[in-house]
């Protein structure tokens, strides 16, 4: 049974400028060989709404904010209804997602129940099936452009595995993104995490990326050239 699965009670990092806990959620629909969390990945619910519910409660006015995460937490049948109950509490939620769920996606920031989204871009089109195991890059694609044509605060990160990935494909995403109209900061995580290289304010076209000197979270600022 798809729910929740463990649960952080603070954090500092994980969800920007606030104090929050992280909820890790079931179930994915992709299966990336990479993948941090494949006992959340193929585990099932080990804990109760009710008693997630009864210590958010007492850290009102302590944390600001929820993490939904996974595993993908997109897939849990009763998300809508569990993050209006958060939401009501006053807490601000941020979901991480591979975006295969866009109308789930849609639903909660149509409804307000979601303030950040973090959207994993896999892979580019012709290695995505490839890499995730998964053959709907059109479901990606709409949740792609559905946020950049919305009001919500979001951001868009790739894993680089250097045995999957190279510098044409980290290329090809930033040119997707430059071509939709992106404006927001792009993060490469790097899977082995080695030292530090900034692509600053180099227009897509021109930008090569040594993979070898990725560091963990990197931003590509989008500028106007």
């Amino acid at each position: 049974m798809l729910g929740i699965y463990a649960f952080q009670k603070f954090s500092t990092i994980d969800f920007p400028g606030r104090l929050a806990a992280i909820l890790w959620f079931s179930g994915c629909n992709m299966r990336c060989p990479y993948c941090y969390n494949p006992d959340i990945v193929f585990g099932e619910k080990q804990l109760d709404e009710e008693d997630v519910l009864n210590f958010l409660k007492k850290r009102v006015g302590f944390l600001d904010g929820v993490v939904f995460t996974g595993g993908e937490c997109t897939l849990y049948p009763n998300l809508y209804h569990f993050a209006k109950e958060v939401k009501e509490m006053g807490y601000e939620i941020k979901i991480d997602t591979n975006g295969l769920k866009p109308y789930t996606i849609a639903k909660l920031v149509e409804e307000r129940l979601v303030d950040y989204i973090a959207l994993d871009f896999k892979a580019p089109p012709e290695k995505f099936e490839w890499i995730t195991k998964n053959k709907k890059y059109e479901n990606f694609e709409k949740t792609l452009n559905f946020l950049i044509n919305s009001d919500i605060d979001f951001e868009v990160r790739t894993t680089v595995h250097t045995g999957l990935l190279d510098e044409n494909d980290i290329n090809k995403i930033i040119e997707i993104l430059y071509k939709k109209g992106y404006k927001n900061t792009y993060y490469l995580q790097n899977f082995f995490q080695t030292k530090k290289n900034t692509l600053g304010n180099i227009p897509p076209q021109k930008r090569k990326l040594d993979i070898s000197k990725i560091s963990k979270l990197v931003p590509v600022e989008f500028r106007n050239f």
